[in-house]
């Protein structure tokens, strides 16, 4: 079943030495034990509209609650005994558990195809109550720690609970806290093919490089129309046509970047970059640069129009034809391949900001 899926998806994209990318999810940066799941990942992130989940974030999230042991249980406590690969009580199971794989349910929250499409449904359910809540921080984040904690306690806070929250003696951190920086951390790592040390320190020294290392820290963090500032991700807005995700403003309750602040976000701290994605072209148009002679850091432009002074998406060229970019509403900050980004035949020119 494994290898139908990965041959029938049409998704794959090898990037790298030994890396293999299968709908945005790294299988070789996986531990082995979860590789085997990965077609349920993808298929219980596919259940919540508007790419609101991924697949990277559910593993990680998978890995992080049970290791993927599917018969792994937690010690009881006085909510009940979490099982299995997503850890679920049996409250909460009995609200989200359907047979996915059409082998009966007699495993309950032991049967991990189960487990893993519930899990889903679960943290769709709570992404959309964290965009409901108004509460200033990324809906992902949220729904973290409402699946650790639970929904009350994000409630009491208004977000993510503090650092000192259930946090035991001898701990630098509390365990919901440490549960969505950790998973968090780990879905990026997990989204892109290139890895997070050599695959960024090889890129060089210079403004450039140092561009696309910062541009890097922002894996993961949510597209926010209008969001993003030289000093990171904000909420964004609507203005009518742009923002808008299964017919309300997502970019209101979402904090993260847009292509253009993301760009003007990497290269900040050496090149002050205006805000939108024609200026910053405006801005380095008296540098361009070839298609086959861009380096780390260079901006590349898309445009309907074919010209890049009206430019509607700026990404940062990363190396060996990938970029790193925001790539719309429903995505997150990513790496892939530069062809892939946007329709290729949109492409309309690259610049580099630095001297």
């Amino acid at each position: 079943m494994f290898g139908l899926l990965l041959a029938g998806a049409g998704a794959v994209d090898a990037s790298g030495p030994g890396l293999t990318m299968v709908n945005g999810l790294n299988l070789a940066a996986m531990p082995a034990a979860g590789r085997q799941w990965a077609p349920w990942y993808i298929k219980s992130a596919a259940q919540c509209q508007g790419g609101k989940l991924t697949p990277a974030l559910l593993a990680a999230q998978g890995y992080q609650e049970s290791m993927f042991n599917p018969t792994i249980e937690g010690p009881p406590t006085q909510y009940g005994t979490a099982k299995g690969i997503a850890q679920f009580i049996d409250s909460t199971w009995a609200t989200y558990e359907k047979d996915a794989d059409g082998d009966g349910t007699a495993l309950g929250a032991k049967d991990p195809e189960d487990a893993i499409m519930a899990q889903g449904r679960y943290m769709c359910k709570l992404v959309q109550d964290a965009e409901k809540s108004g509460y200033n921080d990324d809906p992902v984040r949220l729904a973290l720690a409402g699946y650790n904690a639970g929904w009350g306690w994000v409630q009491h806070y208004r977000g993510v609970p503090p650092i000192e929250f259930a946090r035991e003696r001898g701990q630098k951190e509390g365990q919901t806290y440490g549960y969505v920086r950790i998973i968090m951390e780990t879905a990026k790592k997990w989204a892109t093919a290139i890895g997070a040390g050599p695959g960024v320190e090889g890129l060089g020294t210079g403004s450039g490089p140092d561009a696309v290392r910062r541009a890097y820290t922002q894996l993961g963090v949510k597209y926010s129309w209008g969001g993003g500032s030289p000093q990171g991700p904000t909420k964004g807005f609507c203005d009518g046509r742009n923002g808008y995700l299964d017919g309300s403003c997502s970019a209101s309750v979402t904090a993260g970047f847009d292509c253009s602040s993301l760009a003007q976000y990497a290269w900040w701290p050496s090149v002050k970059l205006p805000r939108t994605a024609a200026d910053q072209y405006g801005a380095t148009a008296s540098r361009p640069v070839s298609k086959s002679d861009l380096k780390p850091g260079d901006l590349v432009f898309w445009s309907k129009s074919g010209s890049a002074s009206s430019a509607y998406h700026v990404a940062i060229y990363f190396g060996n034809g990938n970029v790193v970019h925001a790539p719309r509403t429903g995505k997150s900050v990513t790496v892939e391949n530069m062809d892939a980004a946007m329709p290729k035949g949109d492409y309309a020119g690259a610049t580099r900001p630095g001297a």
